[in-house]
């Protein structure tokens, strides 16, 4: 049968003991992995595989046709539900997992079988979409949906505000799956004994940040025209070798994210919720704050003294590469403060 994704859902909350064989594909390894980490868990409990019953194979070992047989029909010295899983499979893998798959009887082990891409035409997906006590799910590249994110927090045992699941869902879309998963885990630990819900200042003590302290502040100085602050504050970064380039680009994106907001038809307010990756906490009502002070006008002039920049520090001009960059860099804040 095939499955969709609420239907997997299910599954990993209540396994299905006449369901002998699930099928878990998709293009995206790390997200195919994750679901398949959750249904053996469901299926076996956190201790199934200290038990020994969990039995791993890589698909190319599957050279005897009756090795999968044999590995399903198996016993343990412990009691409770087994799985075998597969990881790896593909097309030429098809006639032994299959031909097991065809004597699987209630009471034989579960199994797991991982695949990446398989077209509608596969021989394994086929199987497994039309065998009587097995399913085939597919896993696609899209973000998780509230609800998922909600089981992730619960699962977690965190309870988040308003706010903070909007901020949640907003880094869902912006991290990777397993990073995402990451983030909640050291959330919960952040959270550790602290029985107040989630809030949007925790999830910014722990959110990714791509930037360092110093060339933030030099950015807000800059976009908040704190033109004094600026020699300093590049006299500290060249000293720790950032190259000007590198502050062109950075700076250009940063320019970039107010422009997107500023350009929003609902105000930078509705427009930051755009931003990725998202911002969170104090940084983003700074954020928000100089998209307020700039404008759309005078922000198309600042990305234009920016990418003119670049372009000199790429060239084969003999100028100081940090002192061309510290004048472009003035004259934008002087843009902030007319």
């Amino acid at each position: 049968m095939k499955l969709s994704p609420r239907d997997l859902a299910r599954l990993v909350a209540k396994p299905d003991p006449a369901l002998g064989g699930i099928l878990i594909f998709g293009q995206d390894p790390m997200r195919v992995a994750l679901r398949r980490q959750d249904l053996v868990t469901a299926i076996i409990g956190p201790q199934g595989e200290a038990e020994m019953r969990l039995e791993r194979i890589q698909a190319s070992e599957l050279r005897r046709g009756a090795l999968l047989s044999d590995l399903l029909k198996a016993q343990c010295f412990f009691p409770g539900p087994r799985v075998v899983l597969v990881e790896e499979a593909n097309d030429s893998h098809a006639e032994p997992i299959l031909a097991a798959l065809q004597h699987w009887q209630r009471g034989d082990s579960h199994l797991v079988v991982t695949a990446g891409a398989l077209k509608t035409s596969s021989k394994l997906r086929k199987g497994f979409e039309a065998g009587k006590t097995a399913g085939a799910a597919a896993i696609y590249d899209d973000p998780p949906s509230r609800d998922e994110v909600k089981a992730a927090l619960a699962k977690a045992g965190l309870t988040p505000g308003t706010e903070a699941l909007d901020d949640l869902m907003a880094l869902s879309r912006a991290l990777d799956p397993g990073d995402f998963r990451q983030t909640v885990e050291k959330l919960a630990l952040y959270k550790h004994d602290d029985p107040a819900p989630l809030s949007v200042a925790d999830i910014a003590a722990i959110a990714p940040i791509s930037t360092e302290a110093a060339v933030d502040d030099l950015l807000h100085a800059v976009a908040e025209g704190q033109s004094a602050r600026i020699g300093p504050l590049l006299v500290r970064l060249q000293a720790q070798g950032v190259a000007a380039v590198t502050l062109a680009i950075i700076a250009l994106r940063h320019f970039r994210a107010l422009h997107v907001m500023s350009s929003d038809p609902a105000g930078p307010s509705a427009g930051i919720h755009r931003l990725r990756p998202p911002v969170f906490g104090p940084r983003r009502d700074r954020l928000l704050g100089q998209a307020q002070r700039w404008g759309l006008v005078r922000l198309e002039r600042a990305l234009a003294e920016l990418i003119e920049t670049d372009l000199t520090l790429r060239s084969a001009s003999n100028a100081p590469s940090m002192a061309v960059m510290e004048r472009a860099l003035i004259r934008i804040a002087m843009l902030a403060g007319r």
